[in-house]
């Protein structure tokens, strides 16, 4: 399972929201709903964020050991 908590995170740091993803053209409305709730998104998404926020990986998604995708 993955989990975006490092994301929410690193928007607190840089002072931004959510929405602001969507607003900037980095995420759809569909894709931030999905992180929302765990939901696997395209690698190719991830490493947008990682070049718009200027960050890694581990401050957008960390994988959660133990759990599968269905729960």
């Amino acid at each position: 399972m993955v989990s975006y908590k490092p994301l929410w995170h690193t928007l607190i740091s840089k002072d931004m929201q959510k929405m602001d993803l969507v607003k900037r053209g980095i995420v759809g409305r569909a894709t931030l709903a999905k992180m929302g709730k765990g939901e696997y998104v395209a690698l190719e998404i991830i490493d947008r964020i990682c070049t718009t926020l200027d960050c890694s990986i581990a401050e957008v998604v960390e994988v959660v050991p133990g759990q599968g995708p269905e729960g």
